[in-house]
């Protein structure tokens, strides 16, 4: 297992050609420390765990590293499915004027079509995910307040990474002179 910066492990999702719709997340507080943890997780390319704190509002430091080749049937049930209530969706930045009005354009047509029919808030998030080309969106599991149950599961699961990201996080915020996240 290679411990890497959280936005390195964000690129192997964009760049995993994955189909976009098939990710799943679960997310929370640490168990212990400033942050929150998260698992990203596809069927076909793996499992992903993250460790990240506000430096401050501008800036988001933390860690990652795949932890799992690919979701098994042991692993599957502790990932949320298409039914929980909460949605993720990874976004590339737009690169030039022509693909920021082409995707505004989508957009557009997309928020159109939703309105003029009877639809679902899933199938417009999953429709607005595809105009702007998300590479990676689906269901998550998230509690800004605590850890979902899940989120245990999964650390303990993965309990030597877990330990050794979490080592690695507190090393990334003592060194930032911060002493803790932003609040």
């Amino acid at each position: 297992m290679r411990v890497r910066d959280w936005q390195d492990i964000l690129e192997d999702v964009v760049e995993s050609g994955a189909e976009s719709s098939g990710w799943r997340a679960l997310a929370g507080d640490r168990r212990s420390g400033v942050g929150e943890d998260m698992f990203l997780g596809h069927p076909s390319v793996g499992v992903y765990q993250l460790k990240t704190y506000a430096k401050n509002p501008f800036e988001v430091q933390g860690v990652g590293a795949q932890v799992a080749r690919s979701i098994d049937d042991e692993l599957d049930p502790l990932f949320p499915d298409q039914d929980t209530g909460g949605r993720f969706g990874v976004n590339q930045g737009i690169e030039d004027e022509d693909e920021a009005k082409e995707r505004a354009k989508e957009l557009e047509t997309v928020l159109e079509t939703h309105s003029d029919a009877p639809t679902t808030g899933d199938a417009l998030f999953e429709d607005v995910m595809e105009a702007l080309d998300s590479p990676a969106f689906g269901p998550m599991e998230h509690d800004m307040y605590d850890r979902p149950d899940r989120l245990d599961d999964l650390s303990e699961t993965f309990e030597e990474a877990d330990d050794l990201l979490t080592k690695e996080l507190d090393d990334l915020i003592e060194e930032s002179d911060v002493g803790r996240g932003f609040q």
